[in-house]
């Protein structure tokens, strides 16, 4: 029996990374865990924790099958930047984040039967200062909502962008290049 490549992730972002790389799930399966940051929980325990915690969530239903989750973060010196409740933290995300650097970090986790694989993938990010408007502007595109940071780099917050050194895709929601590998360590690709 052939196994299946079960995405253990509710994310469109994700999916359609995948997809663009020519991978295509069998099931798209979310995950039903607690993604509650643990007090002074730091940000690579708490992806590793977090991505296995998916992973394994998932497996219990698909035990034959190749289980691929992943949790992604924006930090700053060890503070994890989780997605906004509403727009007012957004507005406090963004503020915080103006002309700052940050991290934004994706742990993934893929299991297959007795093999587990996991990395943490971490891109650099700068943000230019932004002025009020420049954030009044952007929170009128409903972009930030569900966005670790408060924002989408796929979009009108690209703009805010000086430099980023690392993977853009990481920055989406799936480093590309370290999943693929991922996968084809535990099966061809």
């Amino acid at each position: 029996m052939i196994p299946k490549l079960i995405l253990a992730s509710a994310s469109p972002r994700r999916l359609e990374l995948l997809k663009n790389a020519n991978i295509n799930p069998d099931i798209i399966h979310p995950a039903n865990i607690d993604e509650t940051i643990k007090k002074k929980e730091k940000s690579n325990f708490y992806l590793k924790r977090i991505s296995l915690e998916k992973a394994l969530n998932v497996q219990e239903k698909y035990k034959e099958d190749i289980i691929l989750a992943a949790d992604t973060i924006v930090s700053t010196n060890q503070k994890i930047i989780g997605k906004p409740i509403d727009d007012k933290e957004a507005v406090k995300t963004l503020k915080f984040l103006s002309g700052r650097n940050h991290n934004v970090k994706t742990g993934i986790c893929v299991l297959f039967k007795n093999k587990k694989k996991f990395k943490i993938v971490s891109t650099k990010i700068k943000f230019k200062s932004l002025h009020q408007k420049e954030i009044d502007d952007y929170i009128k595109t409903k972009e930030w909502i569900d966005k670790a940071g408060s924002y989408a780099i796929q979009g009108y917050a690209e703009r805010f962008i000086i430099k980023i050194i690392g993977s853009y895709s990481n920055v989406v929601g799936l480093p590309l290049y370290e999943t693929i590998n991922m996968l084809k360590s535990v099966k061809n690709f």
